[in-house]
């Protein structure tokens, strides 16, 4: 029988307009035809094996983006290794926090207080948008070559790696009929890469285990190319609640600069634009003159501009396109991709209100915990992940304000005079009603040098050949709180146990050891998560108990996804293992606190203590000042050539009421 014209066009728009809304990323009835990726059913964490590969490879950043060629010069060839153990941090010999003397006990803890993991860094990344800095990564070598956060073939996978891990968190949350649960997940910031609509979209919809359509604009690619696929989420075991902490990332173009603080750039349109973006090669520091503000905004588009490509979601290996010198040959108009509104920029307060709009526990994530009487946009919360257990969760916004008014990278820790005092208060009303404290926040404090945009921020101050040039009084907004108070306020916490945080894309463990040898409960420590995005591409979980002395102990190890062979997410896993061979980044980094800028000829200029529990020594530049942290330590798995992970089992002394307190809920 032949149709009709009209019957013929009917069907067309009919079938165009479901195709349409299948590649929105909504969710339909019939979820059932679309698949999932199951992991491996083999889970180990870091302590039972690790990953292992060659480093025998010379640096060229230069081959980052020339993925066809992996498989030629030997990138991401891995296999399983030796287990890391966790390394017993209790007093000054093995670098911990306890008294001199402390012994172990050996009788089974009292209790287990609580069991919980942490995710970090998981960059989602909209890898079609018009407005990327992809093509510095090629450009410009020496300062942007080994920056995997504006290129790396990651990119393409940021959503698969994410749903891998929460698949591994399920397996062992269900492991031996759930033996060891966890109580709650936390996440510590930067879940999305450019603050945009569809990447957070991503990131809630893969935890709630909804079909993802992982793709932007034309959807390129959405039938055959793997990354590009939809695919059916696992989503997280409903019966843990996970809660959600601010990262830079999630509220600045690209984790670095305020949208919306200079309109004449045009960052807030170029993410709806259907132009390709074009920006200047600005992203090598200054040295001279401004140290420790090192960049300026403002010179995004001054000079020679260049359009910063995107990924072709048409190429197995995403090819970068549109990429190159404004003016050159090919590139005399700006080339174009189809515009997509889901691309649009979130506010801060838009962002927080994308948590209420979820089905896994609990609605909110932690935001609906928010005094209702803070300001707009407030990100801080606390709360008791089991109502018969003493420890409160402090979720910490400690980025950068949007109307702080610097120019510079915004990857500093920071605090206002608001989010400080509420800070003290929680942390009084802890102490005051027996309750150990965690600081759950997305910088960490006291492990970065003066000068690499995510030390505590200075307040855009200039260094000088001066004492204390850094307690100037500048007229844009100041830091409410000096890192040397800060750290002297939560060591004046003897209830505080730890403060976690991501960032850095580092698993660096660091002890805050007592001023006072007499009180070494005031002694606390920072563990660091590394990202899901850079290599080792790890989660990180918490048990902490009572033990049988009346001392806390905290097992704290990395977990990396179990991704099965063919899957997406472990095609991830080798250009993370392949980029790490390229670029080489210090992921076992341990900074020096040096006492001046440089070590000569004068004028020398005297820096800031970058982190107050230790002394000062040694100039920034040359490089290779030796007085780093001793209690910054990596352990090594045998047979393993490089690791970035850390295992350990952190000690903690209570103060006499305290552990009074702990004495009388479990005799």
């Amino acid at each position: 029988m032949k149709l009709s014209y009209e019957f013929k066009k009917f069907c067309l728009v009919f079938l165009t307009g479901l195709l349409i809304f299948s590649l929105s990323g909504c969710s339909s009835s019939d979820n059932n035809q679309v698949q999932g990726y199951p992991i491996d059913s083999d889970v180990q964490t870091t302590d039972q094996r690790m990953l292992s590969f060659s480093m025998d490879f010379a640096s060229n950043t230069t081959r980052l983006s020339q993925v066809s060629q992996y498989d030629g010069w030997g990138y991401g060839i891995w296999t399983f290794g030796a287990p890391l153990p966790a390394e017993t941090r209790t007093t000054s010999a093995t670098f911990g926090i306890m008294p001199d003397g402390y012994v172990v006990p050996t009788l089974p803890p009292k209790a287990k207080l609580l069991n919980f993991f942490t995710i970090t860094d998981i960059h989602i990344t909209d890898k079609e948008a018009p407005n990327q800095m992809i093509y510095l990564q090629q450009l410009d070598p020496t300062w942007s070559g080994n920056n995997t956060s504006i290129y790396s073939p990651i990119m393409m996978y940021t959503t698969h790696v994410l749903d891998a891990a929460i698949q591994t968190a399920n397996a062992l949350h269900n492991k031996d009929n759930k033996a060891n649960p966890f109580d709650f997940g936390i996440s510590l910031g930067d879940t999305c890469n450019n603050t945009s609509y569809n990447e957070l979209r991503w990131y809630i919809d893969v935890i709630d285990g909804k079909v993802i359509t992982p793709s932007s604009g034309d959807h390129l690619g959405a039938n055959t190319i793997d990354y590009q696929k939809p695919y059916k989420a696992a989503g997280l075991d409903k019966s843990i609640p996970w809660y959600q902490a601010l990262g830079n990332h999630d509220h600045f173009y690209i984790g670095s600069f305020p949208v919306d603080a200079n309109a004449t750039l045009g960052i807030r349109n170029s993410y709806i634009s259907r132009y390709v973006w074009a920006v200047a090669d600005f992203l090598n520091p200054t040295l001279e003159g401004t140290f420790p503000v090192m960049f300026n905004m403002d010179n995004m588009k001054t000079g020679t501009l260049y359009y910063q490509g995107v990924i072709d979601g048409s190429t197995p290996l995403g090819n970068i396109i549109h990429a190159g010198e404004v003016g050159a040959p090919g590139f005399t108009e700006p080339p174009t991709v189809i515009a997509d509104a889901n691309r649009r920029s979130l506010l801060r307060t838009e962002w927080i209100s994308e948590f209420f709009n979820t089905s896994s526990n609990p609605v909110g994530h932690g935001f609906n915990l928010v005094n209702p009487t803070q300001q707009s946009g407030f990100a801080c919360y606390s709360f008791l992940p089991k109502s018969n257990i003493p420890i409160k969760v402090i979720v910490l916004d400690d980025t950068q304000s949007e109307a702080d008014g610097s120019k510079d990278i915004h990857g500093h820790g920071f605090l206002d005079a608001n989010r400080w005092a509420w800070l003290r208060a929680e942390l009084a009303a802890g102490q005051a009603a027996n309750q150990l404290m965690i600081i759950a926040a997305h910088i960490p404090i006291a492990v970065v040098k003066i000068g690499d945009e995510t030390e505590w921020w200075l307040g855009d101050r200039t260094a000088r050949p001066t004492d204390s040039w850094w307690t100037d009084t500048i007229a844009t907004t100041d830091n409410a709180v000096t890192l040397a108070e800060l750290v002297s306020t939560l060591q004046n916490t003897p209830n505080l146990l730890m403060w976690i945080a991501g960032h850095r894309h580092l698993n660096t463990v660091k002890a805050f050891i007592s001023p006072d040898p007499t009180h070494p409960e005031y002694g606390f420590w920072q563990v660091e998560t590394s990202s899901l995005h850079d290599f080792p591409q790890q989660f990180r979980t918490f048990e902490i108990y009572l033990n049988s002395d009346y001392t806390i102990s905290i097992k704290t190890i990395n977990v990396d996804p179990a991704v099965k062979a063919g899957s997406p997410a472990a095609t991830s896993r080798k250009y993370a293992i392949a980029a790490q061979q390229i670029v080489q980044n210090n992921l076992r980094l341990n900074n020096p606190n040096p006492a001046t800028l440089t070590a000569g000829p004068p004028p020398l200029t005297n820096l800031p203590s970058m982190d107050p529990t230790r002394p000062q020594a040694g100039a920034q530049f040359p490089a290779g000042n030796p007085n780093t942290d001793p209690t910054i330590i990596y352990g090594v798995a045998p047979g393993v050539p490089y690791n970035a992970s850390y295992n350990a089992m952190l000690y903690k002394q209570l103060s006499p009421a305290m552990k009074a307190y702990m004495q009388a809920l479990f005799p």
